[in-house]
């Protein structure tokens, strides 16, 4: 049942995310303007990017209350559907860069 104190520490919970993901913005943001390499600039920058994307799905999308078992589908069906991506991505180079052959 719903206390009167359970909506305002789902509120805080929410806040104090928002904020982790404001100052994680501004790690990027410190990133991008030290003279890094740029291999080291892209994982330092892609590191920060999928910890950000992680907890907007896990706590903006609700999928941090879900069941483990949603977890066991999601994540193989996501690999899948990467993996399928790759297999097309060649493709797409190759028309990109198509030249017709002289008869």
């Amino acid at each position: 049942m719903n206390t009167a104190g359970q909506p305002k520490s789902q509120v805080q919970r929410y806040l104090v995310i928002y904020l982790f993901l404001l100052a994680l913005a501004g790690v990027q943001f410190i990133f991008a303007y030290q003279h890094a390499e740029g291999v080291q600039l892209l994982v330092r920058m892609l590191a920060v990017a999928a910890v950000q994307a992680g907890l907007a799905v896990m706590y903006f999308m609700h999928l941090a209350d879900e069941r483990r078992s949603l977890f066991l589908t999601l994540i193989p069906a996501t690999i899948f559907v990467l993996l399928m991506m790759n297999m097309i991505w060649s493709d797409s180079f190759r028309l990109l860069h198509f030249r017709l052959l002289a008869k």
